[in-house]
């Protein structure tokens, strides 16, 4: 059974995401709105569009909700087997979906410190490779090199270190 409506939950998801279905509701309603007059406007005219758009919201949530609960745990999963298999990573890191909002709170603080520490680090290191450079570039007394372009992974690093800073 469990089989069946994960299958299922996953095609009506994706049908129903589309463009296509998009399309169709945008049709039904116009369809919907262009009958107004043939039926007066009246409340039962108005009862259709409310009931039908209420029983598909409403069995909407429930599919949403399952596929969500299920890509959620996949993608915990996958994380949690990346974290394992690396061996710098903090096995503490693991199952942390299952911690309250204030220990997330106290991770999340201590993962933007680390950052904001390793961006520095990053900052000082390309610093001194700047100034390295510069002071093999001068010869007899005569500058030959300008300053050179940030590399691409000095740059990619600040990037990084500017992202987990936010």
């Amino acid at each position: 059974m469990d089989k069946l409506f994960a299958k299922f939950a996953n095609v009506t998801a994706r049908a129903t995401g589309s463009p296509p279905a998009f399309l169709i509701c945008v049709g039904l309603v116009l369809v919907w709105a262009i009958s107004g007059p043939l039926f007066r406007f009246s409340e039962t005219w108005q009862l259709v569009i409310n009931t039908g758009t209420t029983i598909v919201t409403f069995l909407m949530v429930f599919l949403i909700q399952n596929t969500q609960n299920r890509d959620g745990v996949a993608l915990q999963t996958k994380l949690d087997e990346l974290i394992r298999a690396s061996t710098e990573a903090e096995d503490a890191f693991m199952g942390i979906e299952e911690l309250t909002d204030k220990e997330l709170e106290a991770m999340h603080s201590r993962c933007k410190a680390r950052a904001e520490r390793h961006q520095q680090v990053l900052e000082k290191v390309a610093a001194e490779k700047d100034a390295r450079a510069r002071r093999k570039g001068v010869k007899g007394g005569r500058k030959t090199a300008t300053r050179r372009q940030p590399t691409s992974r000095r740059r990619k690093a600040v990037a990084v270190g500017r992202k987990a800073a936010d």
